[in-house]
């Protein structure tokens, strides 16, 4: 155990490696399904370059490199804070992050990384506000990045989320605005491998509808039935995760409806898995729940499903009470097949997890409520000493 200073707050935390191999696991995490499918769990980086830390996204390359990307500074909305890039070279460890950008000096947001045709890899932000978009892109894998482009005014790219990529060449990316008239989640097409954007929406009507909805994550059932799953504004104790579908390739979408699953009023992420099923990594808590962490950030779970609609417990990745968050996932699957995780680690740090789908061991969800007696939430191998007075985020 050590004890280490983070911005002037003493946190103790029990770390017996940067990276833990699931083969010697704890008997009771070996023992529970909560924790079979994880074979491995490591932060991105131990020493931050920031005090604060926030909505990573995920790429795999090509030739097997994982880049992750956050934003990082003071606090959010600092002047200081820049978007950073960490590579791990494929069979190596993850290297020191570089910024990618300090958005001239005005605050940035909400990276996403995108892989276009041909190579180029672009990651998408908002800067100076939540609602204007802009854009950094590299030829080179990453290694050096161009200087920010500004998006037409509404158009901010994926935001939060990866977007998806359809067989016809179609990326459909799921963005969002805030402020006047409310939260509304709207899509972002491109036919031309991203040179130009369509916007198709607002899905919800925040005027007339106590749905509002941002940040929302695209499922594939079919390369004309898609699926949104988003973050609402609501922060009751029967607060659910919002949806919407689309039957021709995302052009049209549904109604906005309440799914069966709760949402803390905090993003998520899901990816629909290469043998058809769907993953969702989300906080199962509503943003009161007593015993969910600051802002039910506190609980960490992975849910699957055949169809969107019937979810079942696959893995809890982090449970703690208290003033504590892990937040913001963000998922892909590998060429190897293998599930990548990365959060938001109490605001300091980014973690990866990598999970085994065909390990899963699932119970249903029912009506909303996680079968604790099946898979319980085991409180994660960690001692942190955090207080109110040490998170200053949103």
């Amino acid at each position: 155990m050590r004890s280490i200073i983070l911005s002037g707050v003493i946190t103790t935390i029990a770390i017996f490696s940067s990276c833990t191999q699931h083969t010697a696991s704890s008997e009771t995490e070996t023992l529970s399904p909560s924790k079979k499918a994880i074979v491995m769990e490591e932060f991105v980086f131990t020493d931050s370059p920031t005090r604060d830390v926030h909505a990573s996204s995920l790429l795999e390359l090509a030739n097997g490199d994982l880049l992750a990307t956050w934003f990082g500074g003071t606090r959010e909305g600092a002047p200081d804070v820049n978007i950073w890039l960490a590579r791990k070279p494929s069979g190596g460890n993850w290297e020191a992050p570089i910024s990618v950008t300090d958005g001239g000096g005005q605050t940035v947001f909400n990276p996403v990384l995108v892989q276009l045709k041909g190579g180029d890899i672009q990651i998408y932000f908002v800067s100076p506000g939540i609602n204007d978009g802009q854009v950094v892109t590299s030829k080179d894998n990453g290694y050096s990045w161009s200087e920010p482009r500004k998006l037409p005014e509404g158009f901010v790219g994926p935001i939060v989320n990866k977007p998806v990529y359809m067989e016809d060449g179609a990326i459909i990316a799921g963005g969002s605005l805030e402020g006047s008239p409310g939260r509304r989640t709207h899509i972002e097409r491109s036919t031309d491998n991203g040179e130009t954007w369509t916007k198709i929406g607002p899905i919800n009507d925040p005027t007339h509808s106590d749905q509002q909805i941002i940040q929302p994550t695209i499922l594939v059932h079919s390369q004309e039935r898609l699926q949104i799953l988003a973050r609402t504004n609501k922060e009751h104790e029967d607060a659910k995760l919002a949806q919407a579908w689309s039957d021709d390739g995302g052009l049209t979408w549904s109604p906005v409806t309440d799914t069966s699953l709760p949402n803390n009023n905090s993003a998520v992420d899901a990816v629909t898995l290469d043998d058809g099923r769907h993953i969702l990594v989300y906080n199962h808590s509503t943003r009161e729940d007593p015993i969910g962490g600051r802002k039910g950030r506190g609980i960490l779970t992975v849910a699957v499903s055949d169809d969107g609609i019937n979810w079942e417990a696959a893995a809890v990745l982090e449970y703690r009470t208290g003033p504590v968050q892990y937040s913001y996932p963000a998922v892909i699957q590998t060429k190897d097949g293998m599930v990548h995780v990365t959060y938001s680690w109490h605001r300091r740090r980014i973690k990866h997890v990598v999970l085994d789908p065909s390990k899963f061991e699932t119970y249903p969800i029912i009506d909303g409520q996680w079968p604790k007696d099946k898979m319980p939430w085991i409180k994660s191998e960690e001692d942190v000493d955090v207080t109110d007075d040490a998170e200053h985020l949103k």
